[in-house]
Parts: structure tokens; C-alpha cells; sequence
């Protein structure tokens, strides 16, 4: 549940209020003039989000909104390319000791926070820390798993040390969920206005309506191409289109193919990237109903995959396994029933002693992403072939959130986060001491023991080997019925400059775009 997460799509977590499509379309037409209007070094550049970013401390935020946002205004120690390999950030590449277990990142000279102050090692160890606290409840402590401390030796450098070899610790530095913090400003402090060392520097926050945010002078990798970047709130897709035809707003992101053809036009462009996101129907072995792996498998057997991407995202989708990672791809015809078997899932629901079926508590959200609740009443028709009822909970945004954050269903339709490792996307969901093991509601021992041999390693033969293994195991055992991985749609205005459509929507290089 990251990131990531996109406009037009809202991602799987975002606490916001929906406003109506009329007064969302009144605003960006009386702003038009901040817009595609303004150009050169003193443009503002204006990005259509569609929930409200509430969440602003990076180790915290969950909703994509507030890491697109955050994704501005914070560095990391690493970054990733355009093949999503870590490359240097606010540090160089590490020098990693011959036993693994030694990491020691050089910091770039000059680095400053927005708000003056000097950004050092005092501060990244600080970050570090709190994201390891339990009580910070980060997002990304699953990714320092592996860590015994953190040591700042002397201002410019940071010295990690772990308990064991983590062959994907890097990958797990480049995410904003690690963005680095001021050790001297409170965090109560950064919940209203964040402060880091990204590209732009926070403004205000108009709830519900927009948040603006202007260069960061002091940004280590250049200066910004626009003066400001406000990310404006609209919740409806066709409004977005508008404001995209009226040059209201210069750049959205949609996975509904037909919505995105709707706003291409003479002065509207759209790519179209592929994603390590995937959809999916989580199952929480934890709920009494599903704690038998029958009545999970009899799920898993009962849906037809390509019919739910069909229906639901129009066809732009591709049917997935576990493991989005190129790298370590997932065969998605490697699990039990890779094509519905309506007799197998009544097999199976024998098995669990539920020969009628049974009745499953199914939350869903309203305003995340487009096409939540259309996936929702899809899988509820499929299983109801097989005499499971599936009763659809179509929750706010902000209520979904909090429900799945603790855990509080049986199962959920969600867009979660991929990863270029395997351990960075699933340790925090799938081991036992995992930050987001409550959400997914299921671990074991063989798991425990496949996600440590799988970080022991950089042999990537071996790595592919074992994450094949844990791919099996989570399908296995139908831990969660794995849909597809999504297109998107980057919708640009023709007048913005260097702007480079990533996959997965991704913004981080956002600050090199510029208005003509």
C-alpha cells in the first residue's frame, strides 16, 4: 500500500472528503490561470490528484496522494533509475564490507533542508531511528529488519550495520516511506507543514482543494523546472478530463482506458506505462471464515482472473502472480485453478466442511481508485456461483483506510504497491513480525524461513529460486487471490517541457518538467 500510488486511479490508501464534481469543476475553472497559462521559470505547474493528502510524515503516509505529494518535498539517502535499480541520492551508492553486514554511504556535500537548516548524518540517523520505533507504527520498519543500529560518525557519513547480510536493503532507501527528516522539528510539526530537502518546499493546504508548493532553491540535484507545483483535488474522472481540456491542471494519471482517450486531444498527450502494482482480493487466514485454507482455495478456484480485469478495468490489466518484480516475476499460471474451476472451488468448500457455501465480509473503497468497486461486485457474482455471498462494504475513503490498517476485515479489494524486490514488497506483509502482517492476516514458519534465505543472498539464481518457493507457498495456500497488474495513463498538456512518463506513474523526476 504504498505509493505510489496515481491520479485518476486513487491508489489504495487516501483519507480524504469528496467534494461534488460541481464545485470541484467551478474551482479549476476560476483558477485556470494558474495552470497551462503561466510558462517559463516562474510557471506553476498544476497536477490533478484525486483524494485529499492528509497524511504527511513520510514513514506513515500509505495514501499514494500523499506520497505523490511527499515524493516533492522529501529526499531519500537513494534513488532509482528508470529500470527501478537503486542509484545515488542524497548518498552515494554504499561501500558494503566483505561479510555484507556493513553498509557506509558517503553524503553529498552542501545538502539543506527548506527550512535552512543543514541536512547531515545526525538527521539520517534520527530518521532511521524512528522509523525502526514501533511506536512511530512506520510503514517501511519492516525494511530495516534487518538492522542492529545506525552510526553517524561524523557529519557526512552514515554507517549501517546489520544483524544479517539484507541483499535488499538498498531497495528499501529509495521509497519515500524513508524520506529523510529534521532531527530538530518535531514530527506533530511535520504532520501540518512537512519540511525535507525535495525538489519543492510546502506552501499551504487548502482541505479538500489543493496543496502548493514552490522550488526548492537548495535542491542538490538542479533547480526545479517549474516555480510551484500545486496538486489540485478533483475525485471525478470526467471533471479531471475537463480541467485537463480547459487547461485547468497540466497532468493526471487514469487507468481507465476509455477515460484517458477522452482526454487526449490536440493539446492533451497520453502514455500509457506498465506497473508493479497489482490488484488483489486479500483474504485474512485471521477472520474466522477463512481460517481454514479450504474455503480460501475454494475462493481462489471460484474467479475467473481475466474477468475481473475485463469488467472491471476495461481490459487494461495483466493477470498476475505474487511477484511483480522483473527480476523475480511471478508465473501467474503457477497456482491452484490459474483458470476458474467452479467444480474444484465446490470441491474444496466440501473440504472445509461449507458444502452450501458461507457468507464473506468484503470492504471495498469509494474514491481511491476507479475501479475498486466494480472489482468488488465482480468477484462478489463469481463466488456467489458457488454459493459464497459476498457482502459488499463500499466504504469512504478514510474509513477504508483505517479498517484495513488494523486489520479490521475479512477481506478487502485493494492496489497495493509493487517493489523491485520481493522482500522490500512482502516482508512487511507475509513474516511474523512484519509491519503490515495484522492487514494481511496470514505468516509461517516456512514463510519466516524463505523471506530470511532470500536476503542471505545476492546470488540473483539463487534469490529467483527461492522467491519461486515463497510465490508457491502464498498460492498454495491462497494467503490472497492475486488479480492483475494495472496500465496507466499519464495525460500531459503539450505545453509541459521534460517530463518523463515512468512506470508506475512514478513522480520522481516530476521536478525536471518545466511549462513552454
Amino acid at each position: 500500500m504504498y505509493k505510489v500510488s496515481r491520479t485518476g486511479r486513487r491508489a489504495l490508501s487516501a483519507g480524504a472528503a469528496v467534494a461534488t464534481a460541481t464545485l470541484l469543476v467551478a474551482g479549476c475553472s476560476g483558477n485556470a490561470s494558474q495552470g497551462s497559462g503561466s510558462a517559463g521559470s516562474d510557471s506553476t505547474l498544476v497536477f490533478g490528484i484525486t483524494a485529499d493528502p492528509t497524511q504527511m510524515v513520510p514513514w506513515t503516509s500509505t495514501s499514494e496522494q500523499s506520497i505523490q505529494v511527499l515524493s516533492q518535498v522529501y529526499s531519500t539517502l537513494l534513488d532509482t533509475d528508470a529500470d527501478h535499480n537503486p542509484i545515488a541520492g542524497l548518498a552515494e551508492l554504499p561501500k558494503i564490507s566483505a561479510d555484507g553486514m556493513t553498509y557506509t554511504f558517503a553524503l553529498k556535500k552542501g545538502l539543506k533542508f527548506t527550512n535552512g537548516s543543514a541536512l547531515d548524518a545526525t538527521d539520517v540517523k534520527y530518521t532511521f531511528d524512528k522509523i525502526m520505533d514501533p511506536d512511530s507504527k512506520a510503514s517501511s520498519r519492516s525494511y530495516f529488519a534487518s538492522v542492529a543500529g545506525v552510526q553517524a560518525p561524523d557529519p557526512n557519513t552514515v554507517v549501517v550495520k546489520l544483524k544479517k547480510p539484507d541483499a535488499s536493503f538498498p531497495v528499501g532507501l529509495t521509497g519515500v516511506n524513508t524520506g529523510i527528516v529534521p532531527s530538530d522539528v518535531a514530527v506533530d510539526s511535520l504532520e501540518t507543514k512537512p519540511v525535507g530537502s525535495g525538489p519543492y518546499q510546502f506552501v499551504s493546504r487548502t482541505p479538500n482543494e489543493s496543496i502548493t508548493l514552490q522550488r526548492n532553491p537548495d535542491f542538490s540535484e538542479g533547480k526545479p523546472g517549474a516555480a510551484k507545483l500545486e496538486f489540485r483535488i478533483i475525485p471525478d474522472d470526467q471533471s479531471m478530463v475537463s480541467a485537463l481540456k480547459t487547461g485547468s491542471i497540466d497532468v493526471a494519471v487514469f487507468d481507465n482506458p476509455v477515460t484517458a482517450k477522452t482526454a487526449t486531444s490536440d493539446k492533451v498527450k497520453v502514455d500509457t506505462v506498465s506497473s508493479l502494482q497489482y490488484h488483489v482480493l486479500q483474504l485474512r487466514a485471521a477472520a474466522p471464515v477463512l481460517t481454514n485454507v479450504n474455503a480460501r482455495l475454494a475462493i481462489q478456484c471460484a474467479i475467473a482472473r481475466k474477468e475481473v480485469v475485463d469488467s472491471a478495468a476495461l481490459g487494461a490489466g495483466d493477470i498476475t502472480g505474487p511477484i511483480t518484480s522483473p527480476e523475480f516475476k511471478s508465473d501467474p499460471d503457477a497456482q491452484p485453478c490459474a483458470t476458474q474451476d467452479l467444480a474444484k472451488a465446490k470441491d474444496y468448500l466440501a473440504k472445509a466442511g461449507k458444502p452450501g457455501g458461507f457468507a464473506l465480509n468484503l470492504i471495498t473503497s469509494q474514491g481511491l481508485y476507479s475501479t475498486a468497486v466494480n472489482e468488488a461486485q465482480n468477484v462478489q457474482a463469481q463466488l456467489g456461483k458457488v454459493g459464497i455471498k459476498v457482502n459488499v462494504q463500499t466504504l469512504d475513503s478514510n474509513t477504508y483506510v483505517q479498517k484495513w490498517l488494523a486489520g479490521d476485515f475479512e477481506a478487502a479489494i485493494a492496489q497495493n504497491g509493487g517493489s523491485a524486490d520481493p522482500n522490500t514488497m512482502y516482508a512487511r506483509y507475509f513474516t511474523s513480525t512484519g509491519s503490515y502482517n495484522k492487514v494481511a492476516g496470514y505468516s509461517s514458519p516456512e514463510l519466516d524461513k524463505l523471506f530470511a534465505e532470500g536476503i542471505a543472498t545476492t546470488d540473483t539464481a539463487k534469490r529467483q529460486a527461492i522467491y519461486k518457493q515463497l510465490s508457491d507457498q502464498l498460492v498454495n495456500n491462497a494467503a490472497w487471490v492475486w488479480l492483475f497488474t494495472p496500465k496507466e495513463f499519464i495525460a500531459v498538456n503539450t505545453k509541459v517541457k521534460n517530463f518523463e512518463a515512468r512506470s508506475d506513474a512514478s513522480l520522481s523526476t516530476l521536478w525536471k518538467a518545466s511549462l513552454s
